[in-house]
């Protein structure tokens, strides 16, 4: 057992670490007097970026002290190269090689004290209302930790004691719930606010993809550059990330409850819609709430920037680990797609038979990824990262007549509104891969004119 000392490596091991790295620019004091209900619009009008709003810009970090007796965080995820600065082991490209060499570092959690208050309950917390339309105030950055699941949702209060999960069929949570509610045993678990960044990006990885006997935790270790801490629960049989700001504890039992008593809406989904109130939601019931002293309330809009840097990033890592092909040189999902539906491929000379060999590899993402809907390919003199040098690329590198090649034979995807039974033009069971390269006998003599050769 060991005290915690946020200071003594490079990354960032907590929230409040975290904030202590960023510049002027990143950060922004809000005083302005708001509620619950109208904080996510402020947030929304004045800082957040695309598919929130149509505004084309990373969002700061916003702590909002007029909420309150506790302060909420918004907007820290919401710019890529200042999450990649808490995390000295992400990789600087990601693609098959440097994911899995960032995955051999991984680092078992270490175990620590956390210095925390016991809340009476979650009235103290000062839970979103994103938009009037939602079903009511809602969780949305919370780290849901059950053993070695390690995962992010959505979770819509019941009352001061009770929180309605949602669990998407393919999470190693459900699958652990269900396996709980058959022996006819509560499933503990804890959910942490304000977990350190490492956590955050690591929860978003798909299981499945990771090497036998590594988990997410492990690989939050290996981003961080240090292991994460770890310390018992108050109440539960289960641990929690010992640096988060606060953290709920409790247990499922098979209780169920509905988001759609009353609308039809449950909050903002990350591609920038109202998402679909759901019904049979299973239940947590709150044994206890803890916060540390100056406790951050963490929180996210939805959709913006923040969300889709999150995904994102984990995305293109989930991506570079199910794949196996050199010319993938790196990954990058854009912020247009949510962090999940635009994929941008850098890549090296694929030979003459380039579509070909693109179809193939587009194939087996799409088929691994379910989310990802567009693939664009270009070459690594490319900046997958700006738009602006992509779309150039799709520009003068892409015959769209040839090179916007769509396969078909996959399922819709249920949060996109064009993949909807109601869209006029149909197609939802297509995926598109876009070759925006130069051709490969034309490498040598077709390059920018003010590259540096070679």
């Amino acid at each position: 057992m060991t005290t915690l000392n946020e200071d003594r490596v490079d990354g960032a091991l907590s929230v409040r670490d975290a904030l202590t790295r960023l510049g002027p620019s990143d950060h922004h004091e809000c005083d302005v007097p708001l509620t619950p209900d109208t904080v996510a619009a402020h947030f929304a009008a004045n800082f957040a970026g695309v598919p929130a709003v149509p505004a084309a810009r990373s969002e700061c970090a916003v702590r909002y002290t007029g909420v309150g007796e506790i302060a909420l965080l918004l907007g820290l995820y919401g710019d890529e190269p200042r999450v990649r600065r808490f995390l000295p082991g992400f990789p600087v490209k990601v693609n098959p090689l440097t994911a899995r060499q960032a995955l051999a570092e991984a680092r078992t959690p270490v175990t620590a004290v956390r210095d925390a208050e016991r809340l009476p309950d979650l009235s103290r917390l000062p839970i979103l209302r994103t938009t009037p339309r939602d079903a009511g105030r809602y969780l949305t950055m919370g780290i849901v930790q059950s053993g070695d699941a390690l995962s992010v949702h959505r979770m819509l209060v019941l009352d001061d004691d009770h929180l309605a999960i949602w669990m998407l069929p393919s999470r190693h949570l459900r699958a652990r719930y269900l396996a709980a509610t058959e022996r006819g045993e509560r499933l503990p678990v804890t959910i942490n606010l304000g977990a350190p960044p490492a956590a955050m990006i690591a929860a978003s990885l798909g299981t499945r993809f990771l090497p036998d006997g590594t988990t997410k935790l492990d690989v939050a270790g290996a981003f961080a550059g240090a292991p994460l801490a770890l310390a018992p629960a108050v109440s539960q049989p289960e641990h929690v990330l010992a640096t988060s700001e606060i953290v709920i504890e409790g247990h499922l039992d098979g209780t169920t409850s509905d988001e759609a008593t009353t609308t039809r809406v449950s909050m903002p989904e990350f591609l920038g819609y109202d998402g679909t109130a759901q019904r049979d939601l299973p239940v947590i019931t709150v044994t206890a709430v803890t916060a540390r002293p100056g406790a951050l309330y963490q929180a996210t809009i939805g959709p913006g920037r923040e969300q889709s840097v999150i995904l994102g990033m984990a995305g293109a890592v989930s991506t570079a680990l199910s794949l196996d092909d050199p010319t993938i040189a790196d990954l990058h999902h854009t912020p247009a797609g949510g962090g999940m539906l635009t994929l941008v491929a850098a890549v090296t000379d694929l030979g003459p038979d380039a579509n070909q060999r693109l179809a193939g590899i587009s194939q087996a993402i799409f088929t691994r990824h379910p989310f990802t809907k567009l693939i664009i390919y270009v070459d690594d003199d490319v900046d997958i990262r700006n738009p602006e040098d992509v779309l150039w690329a799709m520009t003068t590198r892409a015959n769209l007549g040839v090179d916007a090649v769509t396969l078909p034979g996959f399922r819709p995807l249920g949060m996109d509104p064009s993949h909807s039974d109601t869209w006029d033009r149909g197609g939802g069971d297509n995926r598109t891969f876009i070759n925006a390269t130069v051709p490969s006998a034309l490498r040598d003599t077709f390059g920018r004119s003010f590259q540096e050769p070679g």
